[in-house]
């Protein structure tokens, strides 16, 4: 996959490709996007425009870096995992620390992905920071993220932020039927038992529990925005508390919290 196979970013990947063409590529990326964007794949896609022997800029898929990047094993490329089975792996910053001290082994630049960058802790934030604050020439560190928020603003303000479209809209309103049935629920302060009978079919599914949140969170964020019935029911800080919970069992999801546990807390809190 290239740029040219993504579909509904097209301004964000032309403004990319001027960046790199035009040799203005900055040394630290946030690329924020929902838990069914397929971020990694994007990351991928600017590491291969980057260092695309071809066609710079957009990348060809058929030149060397192009195919290493693609099967994950260029040597200018590093992934580092900073969750693993609930565990928060700090010493994973340790290690994308020391690889970028060292220079490229093959091209001018070191490229480093990190996945599931907003599950990591105070700790590893601040450590990471040190590297965006005196990056070694050539560093491209790119961090995927499912919420901003989650990230120091330390971290932030060294970092050129961009928000990945989900590729699959219905006409840019895609509908959340399941999630709107749920917070109407909560709305009419249904027992919890009833809300946890309808919401069992995704209380041991993880996948499913994400998308449900990043559901979840799109229909109460509309409430702020739409001028409906059922917004004029919400005072805006009723609405942030309420994502905030949202935001909490996402956490809680992405550090190995049991899954149904994480979503029962959460509709208590807000008011299941």
């Amino acid at each position: 996959m290239t740029f040219k196979n993504i579909v509904g970013n097209d301004q964000l990947i032309e403004r990319l490709r001027e960046t790199i063409c035009g040799k203005g590529v900055t040394h630290a990326y946030v690329f924020e996007g929902d838990y069914y964007t397929d971020k990694l794949a994007f990351a991928n896609s600017f590491a291969k425009a980057i260092l695309c022997e071809t066609n710079k800029g957009t990348g060809c898929e058929t030149c060397i870096s192009c195919i290493k990047i693609e099967h994950g094993n260029h040597e200018d490329v590093y992934y580092a995992e900073v969750t693993d089975k609930g565990n928060t792996k700090d010493e994973e910053i340790n290690k994308l620390q020391i690889r970028l001290s060292n220079k490229p082994y093959i091209g001018e630049r070191n490229i480093a992905i990190i996945k599931d960058a907003d599950s990591m802790t105070l700790k590893a934030q601040n450590r990471l920071l040190k590297t965006l604050e005196e990056p070694q020439p050539g560093t491209v560190i790119i961090l995927l993220s499912n919420n901003v928020q989650n990230l120091t603003q330390t971290i932030l303000s060294r970092c050129v932020v961009f928000r990945i479209n989900p590729e699959k809209l219905n006409s840019e309103k895609q509908k959340f039927e399941f999630e709107e049935e749920i917070a109407q629920m909560l709305l009419e302060n249904e027992p919890f038992y009833k809300i946890k009978l309808r919401m069992n079919g995704i209380l041991k599914d993880k996948e499913a529990s994400m998308k449900f949140l990043d559901g979840m969170e799109r229909v109460y964020r509309d409430l702020l925005i739409l001028n409906t019935e059922n917004s004029r029911l919400y005072k805006k800080t009723d609405v942030n508390k309420i994502v905030s919970h949202i935001e909490e069992a996402r956490r809680d999801l992405q550090i190995g919290v049991n899954t149904a546990y994480s979503l029962k807390n959460m509709i208590l809190k807000i008011g299941g």
